[in-house]
């Protein structure tokens, strides 16, 4: 067994962040190659020990984002997924196999349910076990195994396989809430039972992986480490499939701000909380709630009179963290149209934002035609800024022009696009100004996909507020975000509309290299 697996503090709780793999399996969160490399970056700099950075056996694409963010990490564990079976461990293998702290996490499901859906008796699901442990710890000494959907497996079979389990090699003993069933207190005396009945469970790091349908990811999570796990699975914002998983930034403050009653800690800096959060809400098409714990945009809001009496006196009044612990700027000072370059650049960094120059320079471009059009530029202003600046989709389509007009006479709109540096010009009509410049841009770049999602929010106070649009289109399957701001709420909702349907020509050239050919929930 290696010295970086167990943790030589008792106290010390690993951080395994599975962003990129559980994360992206929320639908319309698939990230590209580039953004899984800069997040990966991101959450190697906070100081997360494990990165799952994929399924390497899904696709070329996840293979090839999996191999180079395992050749690239400078202190985290990179680590691959892979089902039961030698196929799916040797290609996990040959993803993770540079990195200079790789690991294989393997898993099947164990409850009733799921021992169903490959037709395996107990006897022949624990010879498989046995044998796929043994074949990923003979390829490498960092090795994990999980019993999908433990939280309904019968404890007397759940102790017969993780016993096998350690028996054969594994590290790492993780143990998946896999549809968000339990609750704190069953979290806990789960993790109590296996440390006392199976033989050797004090050797090897029990993890927990939860999930949020019943809204309680991060109480079992926490109660699992009151109980003796050391690992917990997590992603930034809660990412993940149906409700979410156990939110990163709310198990690292959690630990931090109450220490006195759960005495552990992580090595994640927590400055750069926020400036991951942004990043992933970016790239994932998911923005976070206004009222998320921790990053939402309330999280450190305070509008009561008593509340704000209370603030000015004594900031711990109302507040048991400061936003500074979080990365974020405890002001939100207005900015203008006679700001300059470096005092946004001061206020990026206040809000915990990091820009390369080249990304400040768009950011600033964008900013000055925003403050000629409006005449306070707040935060949120910025924010939104950096969400469209963010994005590094190819531009295949771009607006040149937009005329709408709308009123009781009727709507239609006139617009000038490109496509592949060719204009193209369309006049439409359609129930509503926006409904007519979608059928533009229809007209001029056809296709299939299926609108599921509009959605438009205000960013400020105000009739010249930035308005901010999520679009989400579903093409046979292929589920694709896009999202704009502007002071326009026409111009930013067609944005928003072309920048879904540029995704959406990544995601198509992706079949047969990046598309995804085998999910994880296929019975190996």
């Amino acid at each position: 067994m290696t010295s970086n697996i167990v943790p030589a503090d008792p106290g010390r709780v690993l951080i395994f962040d599975t962003t990129l793999r559980d994360g992206e399996q929320s639908p319309g969160a698939t990230m590209s190659h580039e953004e899984k490399l800069e997040i990966a970056q991101l959450l190697d700099e906070m100081g997360v020990d494990i990165i799952e950075a994929g399924f390497p056996i899904a696709s070329e694409g996840d293979f090839r984002a999996v191999s180079e963010i395992a050749q690239r990490a400078q202190s985290a564990t990179i680590c691959g997924l892979s089902r039961a079976n030698f196929k799916d461990i040797d290609r996990c293998w040959e993803a993770v196999k540079h990195a200079k702290s790789p690991r294989i996490h393997t898993f099947i499901g164990t409850s009733p349910l799921h021992r169903a859906i490959p037709n395996l008796t107990q006897d022949e699901m624990a010879e498989r076990i046995h044998e796929t442990v043994t074949h990923a710890r003979n390829l490498c000494d960092n090795v994990q195994w999980s019993p999908m959907d433990a939280t309904r497996t019968e404890h007397d079979y759940l102790c017969r396989v993780v016993e096998i389990a350690i028996k054969a090699g594994a590290t790492t003993i993780n143990i998946p809430d896999t549809v968000g069933y339990t609750a704190p207190k069953e979290s806990a005396e789960l993790i109590r039972m296996l440390l006392e009945r199976v033989p050797g469970a004090d050797e090897i790091v029990f993890a927990t992986h939860c999930h949020n349908d019943l809204g309680m990811a991060t109480a079992n999570s926490l109660a699992a480490v009151e109980a003796g796990a050391r690992q917990v699975e997590c992603t930034i914002n809660g990412l993940g499939e149906r409700a979410g998983n156990t939110a990163l930034e709310e198990v690292v403050m959690a630990l931090k701000v109450r220490h006195d009653i759960m005495p552990f800690s992580t090595g994640v800096e927590s400055t750069k909380l926020m400036n991951i959060s942004r990043r992933v809400a970016a790239v994932s098409g998911f923005p976070v709630q206004f009222n998320k714990a921790i990053v939402g945009k309330n999280a450190f809001a305070h509008e009561s009179g008593i509340h704000q009496d209370g603030m000015l006196k004594n900031a711990e009044t109302f507040e048991i963290m400061r936003p500074e612990d979080v990365g974020l700027a405890a002001t939100n000072l207005v900015m203008g149209k006679h700001s300059g370059r470096a005092a946004l650049k001061d206020k990026l960094r206040q809000l915990g934002v990091e820009v390369a120059d080249n990304q400040l320079m768009d950011i600033f471009t964008r900013f000055k035609d925003l403050a000629d059009r409006k005449k306070e530029v707040y935060d949120d202003d910025i924010l939104a800024l950096v969400r469209v600046s963010d994005d590094a989709t190819p531009d295949s389509l771009q607006l040149k022009d937009l005329v709408v007009i709308c009123g009781t006479g009727g709507q239609s709109a006139e617009m000038t696009m490109t496509v592949d540096g060719v204009e193209k010009t369309a006049k439409t009509t359609g129930d509503g100004p926006v409904d007519a410049a979608f059928n533009a841009v229809k007209q001029i770049f056809p296709h299939e996909a299926k609108l599921e999602l509009y959605q438009v929010s205000a960013v400020t106070k105000g009739t010249d507020a930035q308005a901010t649009v999520s679009v989400r289109l579903n093409e046979d399957g292929r589920i694709v975000t896009g999202s704009n701001a502007d002071t326009d709420t026409v111009v930013a909702s067609v944005k928003a509309y072309i920048h879904a349907l540029n995704r959406l020509i990544v995601r198509r050239e992706r079949v047969g290299s990046d598309a995804p050919e085998i999910s994880y929930k296929d019975a190996g």
